[in-house]
């Protein structure tokens, strides 16, 4: 029933920003059955780590000690199995997830933990929490490596909640909610319909709230939603917690192949008329024996098809052959669909395209031959194609240096991203995952840490400036201002008296958390970004409150980077809050980072004997919220790579055949007194005019795409001249050095060779 469910979005517009979000209040899905006939089922889907247990955690049967890490946990409703027709190994799909405290796993995590056994009934004990056990209610067949949900832990969504009053509570939105529309509904008559989510349940609240900048944006707010299948590629503007591609990437990259391939097909092209003459006796003799025009086309086409067809059938095994490295290289999962029904038509119909397409012309040119002429010797041997053949030499580099300029662009972005001040010292911070299973023995490690001397700063939390770590947004206003203030939505993150100094981040104004002062339970510092959004012209002393909880600002911090460059830094909190966190981050020495690790992989085992230690260092775990941009960089390196090569393999045979034909005007040049110097430069000027001209036509429009490109990150690099001149130079150079061989080899041949027949 993929066709007939949706996930809900909202696009609106905040602080004169466009966003779209699939965040909805906890009664949202309740509410989308009971006041909408046409929705059959409805359940919410949330693998954020906003909740304790989505995203990863320790695991271990009740009945054993030894704990395993694994990922892939998400809070769903009973009636989200029901919606996407979970197929179920053991249990019943109904029921799985109706009782608090349940769990459904994938087949292979029930293979790992219960092998050849039925797990149903059976408990699981997640971060050494023993109060409170997971029943597993199902085994639901593996997740398709093709789904953006990578989920083996469904855990279930009643009995849930993150705080009092939470799951009735309209004014906090944390749940990604899908529907299962029933059968013959219109889907665009009913998102119509959704408007009255606001006017029933939103505006009221804001109305009763006195915010009125809030009723605003609510009021202006779109309502839609998506297809699930639309969900993986066409999100990239959504603000969500999936894994998930990008469709602009798959345009791009197809349409580079497709430009790959008609560079080949240029190559083609110019060497079947370039080297028309020597066909020429062939046709016209064809032609005297009585061949007709049109089965002079149908051969030349047929061999065009026949060389597509090897090249595709090659393509083919060569793309089986490297897909497992590719895979590697793309960090993502393709298959060769070879069950479905449209690949192998899609074959044959590309053999049949290409091979028309770069035999269409040649044909048509080399059947164009009168007999008369030819079996006179006056054939032109290809001239008249000069103009086409130079054309398509200018696709082919101009292709070539767009690929060129954006590999540029792309490396020099990603060395802006990772090499750029963002605020705090990622350098030589480790991070030691799953420390919530420690429990109150937190505060013992940590001091037990800093007594080595190797150990320089320790905190405990699970908020950094990272992927997949806590977020918690919030809206602020100044104390008292709630209804005619500013109100600003900010991050609020818990840490502890050490995380300022453990991260390296600097005070502008005010001062650090105190341990002296218990006053600082209410305390809050907030960013720079935060300061300027409400208004605070002498911050320190002053309260901002978020509804529930007043805070007094007693430092302000410089900005940094807690999401990446794709957006400026918003505004940020920090509060004091202690609670089990999953992560504890240790700032080490520089002298000895190898000693630091041992200490403290020693110390973890005396702590926790019956889990791993395992461990990430900050600066590698920003780098990899960036792996996407890097694998660009490498894919349009490979692609850039791969054209130039091909467009140099024509023009190394293109160069060969005009030396050969101007062979004789080089010997009598060389006869009465030319130099090797200056044969090599008659014979490459022109190609590098060629070049130039592609340099010209390629800039503008390699500069219109990266400057796209390049839009969506707030901090960016700019298309510089450099980069356009180091392309052209780049070209150029390739280029001469290509044709300089055949140059150099025609210039220094014996003239008396080519002569000889004269």
């Amino acid at each position: 029933d993929g066709d007939r469910v949706f996930r809900i979005l909202v696009n609106f517009n905040q602080n004169g920003k466009e966003e779209t979000d699939d965040s909805w209040p906890a009664p949202m899905a309740a509410a989308l059955v009971s006041d909408f006939p046409e929705v059959e089922k409805s359940g919410r889907f949330m693998g954020s780590p906003l909740f304790d247990l989505a995203g990863s955690n320790q695991v271990r049967r009740s009945d054993v000690q030894q704990n395993t890490y694994e990922e892939g946990f998400a809070f769903a409703d009973q009636s989200m199995l029901d919606i996407l027709k979970m197929p179920m190994i053991y249990g019943k799909r109904e029921q799985a997830l109706s009782e608090p405290n349940t769990v459904v796993i994938s087949k292979s995590k029930a293979e790992k933990y219960f092998p050849g056994q039925n797990p149903v009934g059976k408990t699981l004990v997640f971060n050494n929490d023993t109060k409170n056990t997971y029943t597993i209610g199902g085994v639901m067949v593996d997740f398709p490596v093709t789904s953006y949900l990578k989920y083996d832990f469904l855990l279930t969504m009643t009995g849930h909640q993150l705080w009092d009053d939470e799951q009735t509570n309209w004014g906090a939105s944390n749940y990604p909610t899908y529907v299962l529309l029933k059968k013959g509904v219109d889907t665009k008559k009913f998102e119509k319909k959704l408007e009255l989510i606001k006017t029933k349940y939103y505006l009221p609240l804001m109305r009763q709230a006195g915010l009125k900048e809030l009723e605003e944006m609510i009021k202006k707010a779109k309502l839609f939603m998506q297809p699930i299948g639309d969900v993986y590629l066409h999100s990239a503007d959504v603000n969500d917690h999936i894994q998930k591609g990008d469709i602009r990437y798959v345009w791009l990259f197809g349409a580079i192949a497709i430009f790959i391939l008609l560079i080949a097909s240029v190559n083609f092209i110019n060497l079947a008329t370039a080297k028309s003459a020597n066909r020429a006796k062939e046709v016209g003799l064809r032609k005297v024996v009585g061949s007709l025009r049109n089965s002079l086309v149908a051969q030349f086409l047929t061999e065009s098809l026949l060389y597509s067809l090897i090249s595709f059938s090659l393509g083919l095994l060569l793309a089986v052959l490297f897909l497992p490295a590719f895979e590697s290289f793309s960090a993502t999962t393709i298959s060769v669909p070879w069950r479905e029904w449209w690949f192998l038509p899609s074959i044959v119909g590309a053999v049949a395209v290409v091979g028309i397409l770069a035999g269409l012309y040649p044909s048509f040119y080399l059947s164009s031959f009168r007999p008369i002429e030819v079996l006179k010797g006056h054939v032109s041997r290809g001239s008249k194609n000069s103009y086409l053949r130079n054309g398509l030499v200018v696709f082919q580099f101009a292709t070539s240096i767009i690929l060129i300029i954006g590999t540029i662009v792309i490396y020099n972005q990603t060395h802006l991203i990772l090499n750029r001040k963002v605020g705090f010292d990622k350098d030589q911070v480790l991070l030691i995952q799953g420390s919530n299973t420690l429990g109150e023995k937190q505060e013992t490690f940590k001091n037990e840490l800093l007594r080595s001397s190797e150990v320089k700063k320790v905190t405990i939390g699970d908020y950094y400036p990272i992927a997949n770590t806590k977020r918690d947004g919030n809206t602020f206003y100044r104390e008292g201002k709630k209804t005619e203030g500013v109100n600003v939505p900010a991050q609020k993150w818990q840490v502890d008296i050490d995380y300022i100094k453990t991260m390296g981040m600097h005070l502008l104004e005010g001062r650090d958390f105190s341990k002296e002062l218990a006053s600082d339970s209410q305390a809050t510092i907030i960013n720079k970004a935060m300061q300027a959004r409400l208004g605070l012209q002498n911050p320190i002393g002053e309260k901002i409150e978020n509804g529930w909880q007043k805070f007094t600002v007693i430092g302000v911090m410089e900005d940094f980077n807690y999401e990446t460059m794709r957006e400026k830094v918003q505004p940020l909190c920090l509060v004091l809050g202690k609670y089990n966190s999953s992560m504890v981050a240790v700032k080490v020495g520089g002298s000895d980072v190898k000693a630091a690790l041992g200490y403290v992989s020693t110390l973890w085992k005396q702590y926790s004997p019956n889990q791993p230690f395992r461990y990430t260092f900050l600066d590698e775990s920003f780098a990899r919220m960036y792996d996407d941009v890097q694998r660009s960089g490498n894919i349009f390196t490979a692609f850039a790579i791969l054209a130039i090569i091909i467009a140099c393999l024509g023009l190394f045979a293109l160069s060969a055949y005009m030396a050969e034909q101007r062979s004789k005007e080089i010997g009598i040049r060389k006869v009465l007194g030319a130099s090797v110097a200056g044969i090599t430069t008659m014979l490459s000027k022109d190609f590098v005019k060629l070049v130039l001209l592609s340099l010209l036509i390629a800039t503008p429009i390699a500069w219109w795409m990266m400057t796209k490109w390049l839009e969506d990150f707030a901090y960016r690099v700019n298309v510089s001249w450099w980069i356009i001149a180091v392309a052209g130079i780049a070209a150029i150079t390739i280029a001469l050095i290509t044709v300089s061989f055949q140059s150099i080899k025609a210039a220094i041949a014996n003239p008396i060779k080519s002569l000889r027949t004269e």
